[in-house]
């Protein structure tokens, strides 16, 4: 049994939420005071986090990435991975790092396979603008850790913000080659809580790459299937690089995701404007199959695009915090 919907696109790759909650502030994402943050008694518990998953997977779902808000913030999350790894399929985590170098031995032996880290700057006080945290050291700290233990390729995640740190794409790409990581830039999104996005300030797939060909000698990679990054070459390869540009560049086409949030709402969209309730009737008492009819009807009604570029777009009403990536 798949996971189809109405355009043909078959999903295979679900993210879960954790938490809503981080322990950086970043200006793209949520303000420095933070948000409300949801009420723990609506929070899916670790039995009921893997009991939907159970559920996914048997709808053809064979890759689970845990993400958040921060997803290391959620106490069991060991336990989360190990349930969830214990299913058969492979799992992975999104992440600011921060607490990894601690926990990394212990999600591999879990059954955590792979991280994405975001790191936006390799500079102190820039790392303190953007994320109004001085964490950049406990975040490389992080990503030291996580190849360490094994955890690789570990890639890693950067937006770039127009003249904050646009300038550092290079010293980051040479620094993920250096070290073996995979960087991927992505453009900033129209999914912060202060509604602050602009168009016409977003460093854009184009000028990432303008900037790199200053640089590096760039080949694109061809068969990029349903990854959200477009890569390239570096000087020939092996290494590559990559761009997410869902903005300017939509692969919507071939998007094979499926979301949950820590307060059991499946997505089909990170742009969606509705979401279906599985947590209700979980806790109703719904059997797996008329939950499995829910999550069926939700990716049946999944819109062809995400809408970014079309005139009546409207923003989601939760941030990227509170619906996970």
């Amino acid at each position: 049994m798949t996971l189809v919907d109405s355009y043909g696109r078959v999903h295979r790759d679900l993210r879960i939420s954790l938490t809503d909650r981080c322990s950086l502030r970043c200006t793209y994402c949520m303000p420095e005071q933070g948000l409300p943050w949801l009420a723990k008694p609506t929070l899916l518990t670790t039995e009921e986090l893997i009991h939907l998953a159970r559920i996914a997977v048997g709808l053809g779902i064979d890759e689970v990435r845990l993400t958040g808000g921060e997803p290391l913030l959620r106490r069991d999350v060991v336990d989360v991975v190990a349930g969830i790894s214990a299913l058969g399929v492979e799992v992975s985590m999104t992440t600011n790092g921060l607490g990894l170098d601690k926990m990394a031995p212990s999600l591999v032996e879990a059954g955590l396979t792979r991280v994405n880290i975001s790191l936006d700057t390799l500079d102190r006080e820039t790392f303190r603008t953007l994320a109004r945290r001085d964490r950049l050291d406990d975040t490389l700290k992080g990503i030291e850790a996580a190849a360490a233990a094994g955890l690789k390729p570990v890639k890693i995640n950067t937006v770039l913000m127009r003249d904050i740190n646009d300038h550092e794409s290079p010293d980051l790409l040479r620094f993920a080659l250096d070290h073996g990581y995979q960087l991927r830039f992505i453009e900033q999104m129209p999914l912060d809580a202060g509604h602050t996005w602009r168009r016409d300030n977003m460093v854009t797939g184009e000028e990432v790459l303008a900037r790199l060909r200053e640089h590096f000698e760039l080949e694109p990679v061809q068969d990029r299937g349903s990854a959200p990054a477009e890569r390239f070459l570096v000087n020939g390869g092996p290494e590559t690089v990559g761009v997410i540009a869902s903005v300017t560049m939509p692969f919507c086409g071939a998007c094979d995701r499926v979301r949950l949030t820590a307060d059991g709402q499946v997505r089909n969209c990170l742009f969606a404007n509705t979401e279906a309730d599985l947590r209700t009737p979980l806790r109703e008492g719904a059997s797996d199959e008329e939950l499995a009819t829910l999550v069926r009807a939700c990716i049946t009604a999944k819109l062809p695009g995400h809408g970014i570029n079309d005139p009546g777009f409207l923003q989601p009403g939760r941030p990227m915090s509170a619906i996970g990536g």
